[in-house]
């Protein structure tokens, strides 16, 4: 059977856990043998779009780049697998009326967390204004209005959220778990 494409975007706040939901759905999703990419918006940003900076413009371009990349690998039978801020409501909409297997997954805490997660001091530095533009802070997170999941990471750990996800593939037909009996039809 061929394996389905799908882009399992992951939005939220900065030291939410969207990165570390995303490894751990990626790990599982490879040792039952399915093809992904995890486009992690930090790293893609370094790579791609690094003339970008910070301004409602620039992060709208960023996302739709990221976007374009995961729908080429979703289309291609890839599960495409985003952690990224990506705060702007209308360009994750507008993505999921541009993509097949467009999947909204919201990760969320409240920013009293966020911040005592932040490793690199992000926050700090955004509320001494040394970073501009920084979401949540200086600049709005618009969250989505129906995201296909809900994780919230300060109530379940990482694993209940991985699961979380893999259990929203599975329903959808994207993936089969290993108990499947019609999985390899």
């Amino acid at each position: 059977m061929k394996q389905q494409g799908a882009i399992v975007w992951l939005t939220g706040l900065s030291s939410v856990g969207k990165t570390t939901i995303a490894n751990g759905v990626a790990q599982e999703l490879q040792k039952q043998n399915y093809q992904t990419e995890l486009l992690d918006g930090d790293i893609v940003r370094t790579h791609l779009s690094q003339e970008l900076g910070f301004s409602k413009q620039d992060r709208d371009i960023n996302v739709r780049r990221i976007g374009f990349v995961a729908n080429l690998l979703s289309r291609n039978g890839i599960i495409a697998i985003v952690a990224a801020i990506s705060p702007y409501r209308a360009v994750r909409d507008e993505l999921k009326k541009t993509t097949n297997n467009f999947i909204e997954i919201y990760v969320h805490a409240p920013l009293a967390v966020c911040e005592s997660r932040d490793v690199k001091g992000l926050y700090a530095l955004a509320r001494d204004g040394k970073i501009k533009n920084f979401t949540g802070i200086s600049d709005p997170y618009e969250a989505p209005l129906n995201p296909d999941i809900i994780c919230q990471t300060d109530k379940f750990t990482v694993e209940q959220c991985v699961n979380q996800v893999l259990d929203y593939l599975e329903y959808l037909g994207i993936i089969f778990s290993e108990n499947n009996l019609f999985a390899s039809i």
